[in-house]
């Protein structure tokens, strides 16, 4: 579990979090400590073929969608066929590489055409992943640009010096506002929410690495192509 800091703690660690730092726990905490190779290399290997992947586990779909400590942020119809909840760290690299290149068209293919529903939840990992969901969830209407902007410039702010003046130069292109800005990220209610998202997801559903997929309950680990997300999909058409 998380520790939990104060605003002004949470505030100082954003910004002065060495650059190193974000990259080294972003995608697997317990890679870190050397502990998740296994993991790891599963993921690798999930992401480097065409075909479908075997599920590394099952979880219950009914309880995966209960109501969580934050609204469900969402794309896509809410009755269609596909459900695909994604757990995401806002640092981690290879969050960011599916962002960029699997999205898009995982979007126009799936999601836009009501075949598709895709739910995004938070997986922080440290203080840096933790401050660009919270900006997001406090953009409002605006969330998945937001998460969009802040993945596809990761390496402008994420292993900076400096994070927290690269996030409100973001933010307020975001339509922030210097006190939005800072009002979002001493948010401690909401700090405390995005951690709890991040717990249940750990606890309840077994997720150790990021990007972690559920696939109508079925669990995938890995940036995956779209070959091997439409092979999982169109099997459940």
């Amino acid at each position: 579990m998380l520790r939990l800091i104060s605003r002004r703690n949470f505030i100082a660690s954003v910004a002065a979090l060495p650059a190193s730092a974000g990259l080294l726990a972003a995608c697997s905490e317990s890679e870190a400590e050397g502990t998740s190779a296994n993991t790891v290399a599963q993921a690798e290997t999930t992401a480097s073929t065409s075909a479908a992947p075997e599920p590394l586990a099952t979880v219950d779909a009914a309880k995966l969608m209960e109501p969580g400590p934050l609204p469900e942020m969402a794309l896509g119809d809410e009755n269609a066929p596909v459900t695909i909840v994604e757990y995401a760290s806002m640092t981690c690299s290879h969050c960011a590489h599916f962002h960029r290149t699997t999205f898009p068209e995982l979007k126009s293919k799936y999601i836009d055409t009501g075949k598709a529903r895709l739910v995004m939840r938070e997986f922080p990992f440290d203080p840096r992943a933790e401050a660009g969901f919270m900006l997001a969830r406090c953009a409002d209407d605006k969330y998945f640009a937001m998460t969009d902007v802040l993945f596809k410039q990761q390496e402008s702010w994420a292993p900076v010096q400096d994070a927290r003046s690269a996030l409100l130069q973001i933010a307020k292109l975001a339509g922030f506002s210097q006190e939005s800005f800072e009002a979002c990220l001493t948010n401690q209610e909401l700090l405390d929410d995005v951690r709890a998202v991040r717990n249940r997801g750990a606890e309840d559903f077994g997720v150790e690495a990021t990007p972690t997929f559920f696939i109508n309950g079925n669990k995938y680990a890995g940036a995956m192509s779209i070959d091997e997300m439409s092979a999982i999909i169109d099997s459940m058409l």
